[in-house]
């Protein structure tokens, strides 16, 4: 049996594993539940600047692993307007809670047509269980 990973029904995903949260035109991002656990215990996070734009599907920061080092791509294109600063000395709340606290970074979303591409909770589910 395969593990039950937590895809909460209010986000949209992408195929490598980020989620965005959208309210209004503010974008909050963070990785899923699956990615935090495949990558196992995180260690540094390599958070953006705020003010950086960044276009869809662009590397936006890193996160290393005792595992590896995994990239975060931008599910939007905007600009970055808030981080995650929790993350520059608790990481590891990433692998704690990767939907509530272990968010990384929030984005002015500059294109709402972009947020059709991305994929719904149950297509997600499909993705990961494959």
């Amino acid at each position: 049996m395969s593990k039950q990973y937590r895809v909460p029904e209010d986000l949209l995903y992408t195929e490598t594993h980020e989620w965005i949260k959208v309210e209004g035109d503010v974008g909050t991002v963070g990785i899923t539940d699956y990615a935090q656990d495949q990558l196992h215990d995180i260690v540094y996070v390599d958070l953006p600047e705020t003010g950086k734009n960044v276009k869809k599907g662009e590397i936006v920061l890193e996160i290393e692993s005792v595992k590896a080092v995994a990239e975060v791509y931008s599910p939007v294109t905007g600009e970055i307007l808030e981080i995650n600063e929790l993350l520059n000395d608790s990481p590891e709340v990433i692998n704690e809670s990767p939907y509530e606290d272990g968010w990384l970074f929030k984005i002015r979303i500059e294109n709402k047509d972009e947020l059709g591409s991305l994929i719904s909770p149950e297509e997600y589910r499909r993705l990961i269980s494959k």
